[in-house]
């Protein structure tokens, strides 16, 4: 076994007792390829698609894919599996989280804090067509708190359509630095043609914003192209649905609990109440053509603290190669 493939073992062994909740745009999942080495995509989640406003309330990615990004320093972190192919990219995530009453001044005592995060993204996705496998890695590098500006943007959007305006958001996780690593691997475990494909998948991460981990399958039918197939050429048209249902094991969540290097948040959820497991479902549909990727997507899941419920969103994502 080489050494490469050991160190990869160990780094899923030490980081999957803690853990994790996958973060909450996954890009890099396989049933979200774009064949291309060049490409832009946006990708947008609201909880507007899922006729709510609380919880994870809205989150957005701005994602590239170059292949000059291999000069990015930051990629000499990152484990280079053998007889693999390698793509390099950067992202902009933003995300934030309401309680039920965004509107109240009051804490929401028992509810979600208020709370946003930004961070720019390094990633690296390596694909080996023998195994059939994947394996991803990302770096984040960003802030929680008011320096997200979590507030301005709901506030701006609210006002923007004539909505309610929120009023808690004074009451927000306070401003830390985030600092994360993630690791997942994917395997294709079954293949019918081009009609139908099976996979499982696992994925840890470790940092200031979320430790956690992962484990789940993601299945892909209707008129397919493969992510693991790295001599592919471009399909001219592609459309299928696809299910990704996964069991999360949660150690910290800096949205909740606040931040790991300044305690002085307002209003936290104490790590006593944390749901250590959670389960969640993944599912949409996406198209995609020689140069477009479009998809559309709904999420939900079990509650991840004593006194929440359940939460549901959905999303879109707009691509282009270039």
């Amino acid at each position: 076994m080489d050494m490469q493939k050991r160190i990869f073992e160990l780094i899923l062994f030490l980081l999957l007792p803690f853990s994790a909740m996958c973060q909450k745009i996954d890009h890099m999942v396989s049933f979200r390829d774009i064949q291309s080495e060049r490409y832009f995509r946006f990708n947008y989640d609201n909880d507007f698609f899922a006729a709510a406003d609380k919880n994870y309330t809205q989150g957005y990615a701005l994602e590239f894919m170059l292949p000059i990004l291999e000069r990015n320093p930051v990629n000499y972190i990152f484990l280079k599996p053998k007889n693999s192919v390698f793509r390099y990219g950067m992202a902009l995530e933003h995300i934030g989280y309401t309680p039920n009453d965004y509107v109240s001044a009051a804490i929401q005592v028992g509810d979600r804090p208020f709370a946003s995060a930004i961070m720019l993204k390094s990633f690296i996705i390596a694909v080996n067509d023998e195994r059939k496998d994947r394996i991803s890695q990302s770096l984040s590098l960003g802030l929680i708190g008011p320096s997200a500006f979590g507030k301005e943007m709901q506030v701006g959007i609210h006002r923007a359509i004539g909505d309610k305006i929120p009023g808690g958001w004074d009451n927000q996780i306070a401003n830390d630095f985030v600092l994360n690593y993630r690791i997942a691997y994917e395997k294709q475990l079954y293949r019918f043609r081009n009609t139908f494909a099976l996979q499982a998948d696992i994925a840890a991460q470790l940092g200031t914003l979320f430790t956690n981990a992962s484990v789940g399958v993601n299945t892909t039918m209707g008129l397919l192209d493969n992510p693991f197939d790295t001599a592919r050429g471009k399909t001219n048209f592609v459309i299928y649905a696809y299910a990704h249902p996964m069991v999360n094991s949660i150690g910290y969540d800096a949205t909740l609990q606040g931040g790991l290097l300044n305690t002085r948040s307002i209003y936290t959820i104490n790590g006593n109440a944390i749901e250590r497991f959670t389960a969640n479902l993944e599912y949409g549909i996406v198209i995609k053509t020689r140069t477009l990727y479009f998809e559309y997507t709904r999420t939900s899941i079990t509650r991840e603290y004593a006194t929440e419920n359940s939460a549901k969103w959905g999303g879109v994502k707009i691509g282009f190669t270039f």
